[in-house]
């Protein structure tokens, strides 16, 4: 069940009682769908890699990636400014392009 979390409603997300910190809004739509496409591939080959300490590394590296890319863990994206945001989520996005399948 997903609740509103008050006036952090635009940072947080609250499923099942557990909040998890939302993606950036300020990242341009391309930026964020390009990123999320990564972040399920990397979430699809966890899966995969059951028993693989090396598949599930580099495929927990791309989610990881991802996730920092999208604001959704390292610093807090509502305390830095748009600009370093940005960066990150480009330096993110392009460190991902240049993993392996």
């Amino acid at each position: 069940m997903t609740e509103d979390t008050g006036p952090d409603d635009e940072r947080w997300l609250v499923v099942n009682g557990r909040r998890w910190r939302r993606t950036d809004p300020s990242l341009p739509a391309d930026l964020v769908s390009a990123l999320t496409s990564h972040l399920g591939r990397g979430r699809s080959g966890v899966r995969r890699a059951q028993g693989d300490p090396d598949a599930t590394s580099a495929a927990r590296r791309r989610v990881d990636l991802a996730k920092h890319g999208l604001g959704e863990r390292g610093p807090y994206w509502w305390d830095e400014p748009e600009g370093d945001r940005l960066r990150r989520a480009k330096e993110a996005l392009a460190e991902l392009e240049d993993l392996e399948d």
